[in-house]
C-alpha cells in the first residue's frame, strides 16, 4: 500500500467522505490546492486502483484505513464548579441548554462521522451518565475515582491505553457543525479559533500550523478548543509520557494537554485545525449559561 502525501490525503480523504461525486473542480474547491496537483492526485489513485471513474474504490479506502478515527473519549468527571449552582445536582456535560444535553451534540457529531467506539470518563455524580445509555447505548463508562484530588490528567490517565487514532473531547462544549469532527486525520490535531489577542488558553504554531507553545494569553494566536486527535504513533507514545507525567512532583495537578505540549513537547507534531466560534461554543460560567439560555436567568 502506498503512503500518502499530506496533499494526496487531503483529495482522498474528500473522496471518501463526499455525498456526490465530485468533479476535479470542486476538488480543487474543496482541498485548496492546485488543479494540477489535483488533476495528477486523481491520475495516480487511478493507476493504484483507488479511484475508478472519478470515485473512491474499495481500495481507496483501505489506504485510508491507517488514518480513520476509531474512537472518542469524552474527558467528563469534573465537578464543574464555575457553573455552580446548576452543577450542585447535575454533572456539567449533563446540564441542559435549549433543552439538550451538552455532551448530545458532541457525541452526535462523532456518530456523524462514523464513530461508534465511545468512552466517557466519568466521576462526580457518576450514575447520572447511566441516562445516556438510553439514547447512546453503545458507550462505555471509564471511572476516575481520582477526579477530587487531582486535576484532569487523571481522567487521561483512565483512558491512556485507549488514545491511538482517538479523539479526546473535553465534554462541556456545544457543537453547531458537526463537520468540523472529521473521519479521517493525517496527523495528531487540536482545534483552534484565531485570535488576534486572547486571555485564554492559547497556542502559538509555526509556518506550517504546528504547536509551538502552549500557554495563558497571547497575541496572533489560536484559542485552545479542548478536542485533540492522536494518531497511532503519538496515542501510544502519549501513554506512557501521561503516566510518567502523572507520576512525578506535581503531576496530579496538571492537565492533561499541558504533557505533550509542555512536558515532552519536542516529541509530538500536533496540528492546529482551525474553527470559528459559530462552529462550537464553550460554556465555562454560569454567567455565560444564562447568555445562551434566558430559562436560567431567574
Amino acid at each position: 500500500m502506498v503512503e500518502l502525501t499530506r496533499k494526496q490525503f487531503d483529495i482522498l480523504s474528500i473522496l471518501a467522505t463526499a455525498k456526490t461525486k465530485l468533479s476535479q473542480r470542486q476538488l480543487e474547491e474543496k482541498c485548496g490546492h492546485s488543479l494540477g496537483t489535483v488533476n495528477k492526485a486523481i491520475k495516480d489513485f487511478t493507476d493504484w486502483g483507488y479511484v475508478q471513474d472519478g470515485e473512491i474504490t474499495n481500495e481507496g479506502y483501505q489506504a485510508l484505513e491507517p488514518y480513520r478515527a476509531k474512537r472518542a473519549i469524552f474527558i467528563a468527571a469534573g465537578f464543574g464548579s464555575r457553573l455552580v449552582p446548576v452543577t450542585l445536582n447535575t454533572p456539567k456535560p449533563l446540564v441542559r441548554v435549549n433543552g439538550q444535553r451538552m455532551i448530545d451534540s458532541l457525541i452526535d457529531a462523532c456518530l456523524n462521522a462514523g464513530i461508534d467506539e465511545i468512552y466517557i470518563v466519568r466521576g462526580y455524580l457518576a450514575e447520572q451518565f447511566d441516562q445516556l445509555l438510553y439514547k447512546y447505548p453503545m458507550i462505555k463508562f471509564l471511572e476516575n475515582t481520582s477526579y477530587n484530588e487531582s486535576n484532569n490528567i487523571s481522567s487521561a490517565m483512565c483512558a491512556r491505553y485507549l488514545l491511538q487514532n482517538a479523539y479526546v473531547l473535553e465534554s462541556d462544549l456545544i457543537i453547531n457543525n458537526p463537520d468540523i469532527i472529521t473521519k479521517y486525520h493525517y496527523t495528531s490535531n487540536v482545534l483552534g479559533i484565531y485570535k488576534d489577542r486572547s486571555d485564554d488558553w492559547v497556542l502559538t504554531v509555526d509556518k506550517d500550523g504546528y504547536v509551538t507553545e502552549e500557554k495563558v494569553g497571547g497575541l496572533n494566536c489560536y484559542q485552545m478548543i479542548g478536542i485533540y486527535y492522536w494518531n497511532a504513533c503519538d496515542g501510544a507514545r502519549l501513554a506512557g509520557d501521561l503516566q510518567d507525567a502523572y507520576m512525578a512532583p506535581g503531576g496530579k495537578e496538571r492537565y492533561w494537554e499541558t504533557v505533550p505540549n509542555q512536558a515532552y513537547k519536542g516529541k509530538y507534531k500536533v496540528y492546529v485545525r482551525k474553527c470559528t466560534e459559530k462552529d462550537i461554543i464553550e460554556i465555562d460560567t454560569f454567567r455565560e449559561l444564562k447568555a445562551i439560555d434566558k430559562t436560567y436567568d431567574i
